[in-house]
This record gives structure tokens, sequence and C-alpha cells, in this order.
């Protein structure tokens, strides 16, 4: 465990809890990106605050289109409850409402996204709602990351940040 939220130690990666209601689409795949494009510094984990039991197979299948291949569970936050994050991020409007107090010193930030799995319409249609959220996911998640990294590991004091 780190003493200090938000400074690893040398070789040591950050770590952040994507928490979603469900633990079943949007908290997965951006478990799963985050993993996959910033694996060397970040080891991301989700949960969710009423876990559905099983990952969205379109979920995966969008994530597979972009060459990530996932083997996720859903997951109850209660399961990490006591382990230390350097960032807990809620991708739903309902997870930031009752994230658990016991997440404690932690940053904590919202970045909500459509739950895809209330799509509607063809097959197409439903998958094009994935794919539009796995693309928000994709561009703001890791973006908001290394952002985090650079602040948190610079003093914010210098004129050149």
């Amino acid at each position: 465990m780190r003493k200090e939220m938000g400074k690893p130690s040398k070789g040591e990666k950050s770590r952040v809890l994507l928490l979603c209601t469900g633990n079943s689409c949007r908290s997965q795949m951006a478990e799963a990106i985050v993993n996959h494009q910033l694996g060397e510094k970040w080891h991301a984990v989700s949960a969710g605050t009423e876990p559905a039991g099983y990952v969205h197979p379109k979920a995966l299948q969008v994530l597979e289109e972009m060459g990530i291949e996932h083997q996720g569970e859903s997951k109850h936050v209660s399961q990490f409850k006591g382990e230390t994050f350097d960032l807990v991020i809620t991708v739903c409007d309902h997870a930031h409402q009752t994230c658990p107090l016991w997440l404690g010193d932690g940053h904590i930030l919202h970045r909500g996204y459509q739950d895809p799995a209330q799509a509607e319409g063809s097959e197409e249609e439903i998958l094009t709602v994935f794919r539009e959220v796995r693309d928000q996911i994709k561009k703001e998640i890791p973006n908001l990351l290394l952002a985090f990294h650079r602040n948190t590991s610079h003093n914010r004091e210098d004129p050149h940040d």
C-alpha cells in the first residue's frame, strides 16, 4: 500500500478504480482501455455499486474491434474496500451519487457516459451506441489519467508547467 496518494514510488504503477452501477459496460470498457493503452503507468480495475453479474457481450465485442481482448468480471465495489487508489473515476451519474465514503483520501472525479446497455433499436444501432461510448472513453479517460499524472508528479509552482 502506498502512503501518499498520487505519488507512487519509482517503478510502481498508479492505481485507478473505474466505478459504475452495473460494472458490465462503461467501467469494463474503461478498465480494458486504460490497461491496454497506459499499462506501463497505470493499473485499472473496475467495480459497480450494484453489479450486473456479467460483462455485456457487446462491450467485449466493441473492445475486440479495437484489438483488446478483455477478460473482465462484474464486481461489487466492496471487493476493493481497504485498498489504495490514486484516483477513482465514476463513469455514470448513479455511481457518482452513491460513491462509498470509504474510498477516502484519494482523488475522485466524475465523467458520465450514456449507458449503452439501455440502447434500443436494431442490432447495428445498438452496436453504434456501444462504439460511441467506447470511443468517448478511449478519448477522455486516458487523457484524464495522463493529466493527473503530470499534475501529481510535477511541482505546480513551476511556471513551465
